[in-house]
């Protein structure tokens, strides 16, 4: 019994700590991963950066430039992108659930296997963009196909044929 709460009081404090450390300096370097969880980066600039591996939980990203940058295995949950700029940007293995991705630029992104359920879309620009054995929701790859076009310039695939468009 004592070694059970022992172990049970061990990971609590373990779990505080971090919180602590998270709450009291939100943009942790983590190796060489970035840790912008529960920020308001509204409108900053990361065009063209190396972001992979960031974690980005729950963070205010509406208007931020990240054409270009390299999101490949980003953590994206719960983020607001309203109206980024994702344009060109590498989101390989990315997991953006619950995310809100409306009137977002997407144009020539790359979405491979990212996991986008229950994220939204709505007036998000797709053209040349590639969700080639990503996990998105039927309603959301329905209403995407019907302004698919367009094929990645980095991958060859046609925007309709990677989202399963008829």
């Amino acid at each position: 019994m004592f070694a059970l709460v022992s172990k049970w009081l061990s990971r609590s404090l373990i779990v505080l700590s971090l919180w602590l450390l998270l709450g009291t300096n939100p943009t942790l370097a983590i190796g060489s991963q970035t840790n912008y969880s529960r920020i308001d980066l509204r409108d900053r600039n990361f065009a063209g950066q190396d972001l992979t591996g960031g974690v980005f939980v729950s963070s205010e990203l509406r208007g931020v430039d990240l054409s270009g940058a390299n999101l490949t295995n980003a953590m994206l949950t719960m983020a607001v992108l309203l109206k980024s700029n994702l344009s060109g940007a590498n989101l390989t293995g990315a997991l953006a659930d619950r995310a809100t991705f409306d009137e977002a630029d997407l144009t020539n992104a790359i979405l491979t296997e990212a996991t986008l359920t229950r994220s939204r879309f709505f007036g998000a620009k797709i053209t040349g963009a590639d969700f080639t054995d990503a996990l998105i929701d039927r309603a959301q790859a329905k209403l995407l196909c019907d302004r698919a076009d367009g094929t990645n310039p980095v991958t060859g695939v046609s925007t309709r044929d990677s989202l399963g468009c008829r």
